[in-house]
């Protein structure tokens, strides 16, 4: 019993030591001259849940022109009140079958704890409020706007060229699920995903960030 307790102890200190240092420790270790000498000229936000980030792009002509691939699906990106491109990545089975927490069920939570076949979730939005707790703003060049959606289309699952819309799945009349490359699971799941992408756009993140609480608290202490 005593050495059960004693291992379990060991255990979650050792989860709490890496979740620190993920925190703590810059990716890149140098922050880029790029990134820091470039003029900011686009706004992205950082959406949070309690266990979900998603990222907010302007939903302008250039990303319009980015994501037309989007339009040809039936996803309305030329909707006229949109102001806001919103993409997710996450586990499928979660992210599909779960819209809200009464919805939650035992084999998707199996499925997130273990490893599962990785989704996109796109949606629009029109004005959102700066600030609330949810929301982080940054400020980011063209080159790095450019970057950063290229990486969110390069994770879009392709046969010759076109990308896989999900057949009826979306949490309501506008969003939409597609295919994604890579597999899913709890310690480099949706958030760790995020963080590479806010990387792409030249900012700096925790070493690693499985929790949206670990990467708002990196964001904010390297940027």
């Amino acid at each position: 019993m005593k050495t059960g307790i004693r291992w379990l102890l060991r255990a979650v200190f050792l989860l709490v030591f890496l979740a620190a240092c993920g925190t703590f420790i810059p990716r890149p270790l140098i922050a880029p001259v790029e990134a820091s000498s470039a003029a900011a000229t686009h706004r992205i936000l950082l959406l949070s849940g309690p266990i979900h980030t998603d990222i907010a792009i302007p939903l302008d002509e250039e990303t319009r022109t980015a994501f037309s691939f989007l339009a040809e699906t039936g996803f309305p990106l030329g909707h006229p009140d949109a102001e806001w491109l919103i993409i997710g990545w996450g586990g499928r089975a979660f992210y599909l079958e779960t819209p809200s927490w009464s919805e939650l069920k035992p084999l998707p939570v199996l499925r997130a704890l273990t490893i599962d076949r990785s989704v996109l979730h796109v949606d629009l939005a029109g004005h959102i409020t700066e600030p609330q707790p949810a929301v982080a703003a940054f400020d980011i060049g063209d080159d790095q706007m450019a970057r950063l959606r290229d990486l969110i289309s390069d994770s879009f699952v392709r046969d010759a060229s076109v990308v896989a819309p999900i057949p009826d799945a979306g949490y309501g009349e506008i969003d939409r699920f597609f295919e994604a490359k890579g597999y899913f699971n709890a310690l480099f799941g949706c958030n760790t995903w995020t963080a590479a992408a806010l990387r792409s756009a030249g900012l700096r993140t925790g070493l690693w960030n499985p929790l949206p609480q670990s990467l708002r608290l990196s964001l904010g202490v390297y940027n």
